[in-house]
């Protein structure tokens, strides 16, 4: 078995003394695309906001690459390797679609003071070199038309891709992506489902996603776990997993 990018360890989590996670346990290999699902109010999301330092847990560890992540900022994660999607697409509506994707480069680029605000020294370059890598990201995922479109323009499937670029952007060990299917029809389904294996294959990135569309979670899911009432319900592969009958009755009922 290859070394594991992501470790959790009995991750718990409690919000004014109510329990809201108990005792989670997670391992992602690189290279791998994991889901994790389950119904409504299950705590998928929380588990985003603790990996991304937005939370601090109650209990348990989360290791990335074997350094743990707990008490770091959510910008100090990012720069170890972490980058995320929100449910509710969190794009710079009024900048364009290429800003849009420079604002995730700028994460990784360092000026000086000098460069920063007399724009002296080597900040023309970095510049030119953010653009081009930029344009080369909107390239891939077929958006190099639309580089000067305003991002709240873009039909909703292209604001998913473009938000999913800028995550890129920050060139990420592991991207996580919460519901990257909400609102979409079925094709534009399938056309994030093409999007999320190209994203593999260019960029050999590690993928962990919420989501319930069960196309998109059987047609690019390796490894499945199913969370009810905050606690792991279930793990495996999809068809494991989709046919087990606890699952089955989480999410139909009796």
């Amino acid at each position: 078995m290859s070394e594991q990018l992501l470790q959790v360890r009995n991750l718990s989590v409690s919000v004014e003394d109510k329990p809201i996670l108990h005792g989670i346990d997670l391992e992602v290999r690189p290279g791998e695309t994991h889901v994790l699902m389950g119904p409504n109010g299950a705590g998928k999301t929380t588990v985003f906001n603790m990996l991304t330092g937005v939370y601090r847990p109650t209990d348990g560890g989360i290791r990335l690459n074997g350094e743990n992540l707990i008490g770091k900022k959510p910008y100090e994660i990012n720069r170890m390797g972490v980058a995320r999607t929100f449910q509710n697409i969190r794009l710079f509506p009024q900048q364009s679609v290429l800003d849009n994707v420079m604002t995730g480069l700028n994460n990784q680029v360092q000026y000086s003071l000098a460069e920063s605000l007399l724009h002296v020294g080597s900040y023309h370059k970095k510049e030119k070199e953010m653009t081009e890598r930029s344009m080369e990201i909107l390239r891939v995922f077929g958006l190099e038309d639309s580089a000067q479109t305003l991002a709240s323009n873009l039909p909703y499937g292209k604001q998913r891709k473009l938000e999913i670029a800028r995550a890129l952007a920050t060139k990420p060990e592991l991207l996580l992506l919460d519901e990257p299917a909400a609102g979409m029809n079925p094709n534009e389904t399938g056309e994030l489902m093409d999007t999320i294996r190209l994203v593999r294959k260019e960029y050999q990135v590690t993928i962990l996603l919420i989501e319930h569309d069960m196309k998109l979670v059987q047609g690019i899911c390796e490894y499945l776990y199913v969370l009810n009432f905050g606690r792991l319900l279930a793990e495996g592969t999809p068809d494991k997993v989709l046919n087990d009958p606890a699952v089955v009755k989480a999410y139909l009922g009796d």
